[in-house]
């Protein structure tokens, strides 16, 4: 009769984990930030023009709330964009004939309860490269994202650059740099989902004049041109 008992409860305490098990597992894939953490070029047109090649992007994404709580005690986020130019060759490896970089750092002001994104041209290695950029202020989170989010007739190359008859292709990346964090962030984060917001697209370009763009292009301005 004791056995008995005891294999009743058994059984039951079973059941009883597997539920609780199925109910996490459920509450994990409900939480999961693959999907809404995910990173989209939405929009993306390349436009030639008599001085140069000029680029436009949408880009979309969600800040984690683990990002968010970050930005608000006081911890800048720098965002990186990258667009190289190459020319196609049959006979050996693509040559990249032009290469355009720029930084973008978005931080929160509590003081003033307002966020501040700072654009650069170029990569650089810490907040000091900033001081010559192009500043702009938001009341608003979603405002200051919206200002990355959309690059806006970006020069990636010179008229000069470029062969209008030849075959070229377009390597675009957006990115957040994680080694900007600092140094204990770093270490904390590295290989996290939350913190991941990347994004690249390889697309052949038309260049020849009057040719349509690759995508329909942004229809709202970003931070600078």
């Amino acid at each position: 009769m004791g056995f008995i008992t005891h294999f009743f409860k058994s059984t039951a305490l079973s059941m009883v984990m597997r539920r609780l098990l199925g109910v996490c597992l459920c509450a994990v894939l409900m939480i999961s930030p693959s999907a809404a953490m995910a990173t989209e070029i939405t929009q993306l047109s390349v436009q030639r023009a008599d001085d140069g090649i000029y680029l436009s992007v949408d880009v979309r994404f969600e800040l984690a709330p683990v990002v968010e709580d970050a930005l608000r005690k006081g911890i800048p986020m720098f965002f990186v964009v990258e667009a190289d130019l190459y020319r196609e060759r049959w006979y050996w490896t693509d040559s990249r004939v032009a290469s355009a970089a720029r930084t973008l750092r978005l931080a929160y002001q509590p003081l003033t309860s307002r966020w501040r994104v700072n654009l650069a041209s170029g990569l650089i290695s810490s907040s000091a490269g900033l001081r010559a950029t192009l500043n702009q202020n938001y009341d608003s989170l979603a405002e200051a994202l919206s200002g990355i989010q959309r690059i806006a007739h970006w020069k990636i190359a010179d008229a000069s650059e470029v062969d209008p008859s030849a075959a070229h292709r377009l390597d675009f990346s957006f990115r957040l740099d994680l080694s900007q964090l600092p140094r204990p962030f770093q270490i904390g984060v590295a290989g996290q989902r939350e913190w991941t917001i990347s994004a690249q697209v390889k697309e052949p370009l038309r260049l020849q004049p009057g040719a349509p763009p690759l995508l329909p292009a942004a229809g709202a301005e970003g931070l600078g041109k």
